[in-house]
């Protein structure tokens, strides 16, 4: 029965996609001798946040997710990132293909709030593989049999990979959904005021927001 291993190798950035994407190549040995005849392949890639070190500055970007830092023992746990899958097409001994990982750049989404919040250095992977592998046995009989589910591989994936695709993809730009009640009442605000765009209705909205603060504090401080 074949015994696959998996390993990934490198990622890269596929700049003409619809929708941002990565490909990571995915190294794949058969430790026994049977002849693959494909492999319907899945995999789901959870963040190992807790294996690796965040800077000051990423403590404070990562507060909506986890909480402040002083929490972070008990709020810090691995996290789903994504769910992918592949058919591998036939082979003997190991083979490469392409992982393809669909991203997002929605900030309702935990995993992009986690990729948004790192500066530098790499986000620890583990990727968790199953499926089902159709094999060639020694008499020319095919056979099924499924991957076991402790088939895992680790990577370290550079965040400059994740931040290069953002720009590819959205240039100086972020991407946020909003409800459609918010978003009528952004889009009544921008039409009363006569804002021309979007980013320049947000800024208003925000600069009068910082102004009544500002003015509630002098009032609070006189009151003192």
């Amino acid at each position: 029965m074949p015994d696959l291993e998996f390993r990934i190798e490198a990622v890269e950035v596929v700049a003409l996609a619809v929708a941002p994407l990565l490909a990571f190549k995915l190294r794949i040995d058969n430790r026994t001798a049977e002849p693959i005849q494909t492999v319907m392949l899945r995999c789901q890639i959870q963040l190992e946040v807790t294996r690796r070190s965040y800077t000051r500055p990423e403590e404070k970007h990562l507060v909506d997710l986890f909480g402040q830092p002083e929490m972070w023992g008990r709020s810090l746990r691995s996290m789903l990132w994504t769910n992918t899958s592949e058919i591998v097409p036939a082979f003997t001994g190991s083979t490469d293909v392409r992982l393809p990982v669909t991203c997002t750049f929605d900030f309702n989404v935990a995993a992009t709030k986690y990729f948004a919040g790192i500066d530098d250095g790499d986000v620890p992977l583990c990727l968790l593989f199953s499926g089902t592998i159709f094999y060639v046995n020694a008499g020319g009989a095919l056979q099924v049999c499924r991957i076991p589910w402790e088939k895992e591989a680790c990577y370290r994936l550079p965040i400059r990979i994740w931040q290069d695709m953002m720009e590819i993809y959205y240039p100086q730009a972020a991407w946020l959904c909003l409800r459609r009640d918010v978003f009528q009442r952004l889009y009544e605000y921008k039409t009363r005021r006569g804002v021309p765009t979007w980013d320049e209705a947000i800024a208003s909205a925000l600069a009068e927001t910082d102004r009544h603060v500002c003015d509630d504090q002098i009032k609070e401080a006189r009151r003192q």
